[in-house]
């Protein structure tokens, strides 16, 4: 898959069958328009594409910098390449841009920048300064300039939202298998690995600090999870935790209130600082606690790898 910074960036020698959305999670909703998308481009010999833009809409047009994602616009990229997507254009997003007329969008950049002769898209679709054009008159644009419109019917669209806001809520309530099944693989948490206080490594459960660079991704609930990652070719299986670490800063209050995502893996033992990991969370273990004393929680660090092990064996 080719990954392209703006629309001006576009080889324009190529022929395109496109779909425009931000495909947040890249969900089980979205993988049945971009599988009919890839299918139609194959059929017509067209490059199958993807218009997605960054920032968010959201935050750009109402100021919504708390929003949160399920992907970062790497993980969406690496999602999109396995499926079969050929190009997928990463436009940047500006009041500017959005002041586009409908006109200028589709004759300035689907017809002559993309070279658009088939538009996959939702029945809701708006597009154009205001939002103010809808599927009809993209259907009459197509009409007029030569490229096909496909309709995405209410039902799929609709199926779409709802998988969306139940990951959200899944992911926020710590039901990490709700969010798994509808997204069709593992939520995953990208980041570099950096220096942490070394209190794990104290209590025999060394641990990787992993840092999400990313502030607008959706980090699911505090608590402990069962987890994998690929590093240097290997599987490698751990428990995650969310969270405080209330029971190590007790005497530091002025720590409590920074949170931490934290690995300890069970099969390795090398040193993964500074190294760029991707975690993908596989079960739920429990919520986060403050226990009495460091030795209560290294017992329940150890009942923890043990269940962790159950899980990772079956």
């Amino acid at each position: 898959m080719v990954i392209v910074q703006s629309i001006s960036k576009y080889d324009k020698k190529r022929a395109t069958a496109i779909t425009i959305g931000t495909f947040d999670g890249v969900h089980i909703g979205h993988r049945k328009i971009l599988e009919r998308l890839i299918n139609s481009a194959k059929k017509r010999n067209l490059q199958a594409t993807v218009l997605t833009f960054f920032p968010h809409p959201r935050m750009v047009l109402q100021k919504d910098a708390g929003i949160k994602l399920l992907n970062t616009m790497e993980e969406k990229a690496l999602i999109m390449e396995q499926i079969g997507v050929d190009y997928l254009i990463i436009h940047p997003f500006t009041m500017k841009f959005s002041r586009l007329s409908a006109t200028d969008f589709v004759r300035d950049i689907l017809v002559n920048s993309l070279k658009t002769k088939k538009v996959i898209i939702g029945y809701d679709h708006r597009f154009g300064r205001n939002r103010t054009a809808n599927i009809n008159d993209l259907v009459a644009f197509g009409a007029a300039l030569d490229f096909e419109v496909e309709e995405i019917p209410a039902q799929e669209i609709d199926d779409i939202s709802i998988s969306s806001t139940k990951i959200r809520n899944a992911l926020a309530e710590g039901d990490i298998n709700t969010a798994n099944s509808y997204l069709g693989y593992p939520y995953m948490l990208t980041g570099k690995v950096i220096k942490g206080k070394g209190l794990g490594k104290k209590l025999n459960f060394p641990t990787a600090n992993l840092y999400v660079e990313e502030q607008y991704k959706l980090i699911p609930k505090n608590g402990v999870y069962v987890v994998k990652s690929i590093f240097q070719g290997e599987q490698i299986y751990g428990m995650m935790n969310i969270g405080y670490n209330p029971t190590v800063n007790m005497e530091k209050p002025e720590e409590a209130d920074q949170k931490s995502i934290e690995i300890h893996f069970l099969n390795f033992e090398g040193n993964l600082y500074d190294e760029k990991l991707q975690v993908q969370i596989l079960e739920r273990i429990r919520d986060e606690h403050k226990f009495d004393s460091l030795e209560a929680l290294k017992l329940q660090l150890q009942k923890d790898k043990e269940t962790s092990l159950a899980i990772i064996s079956r």
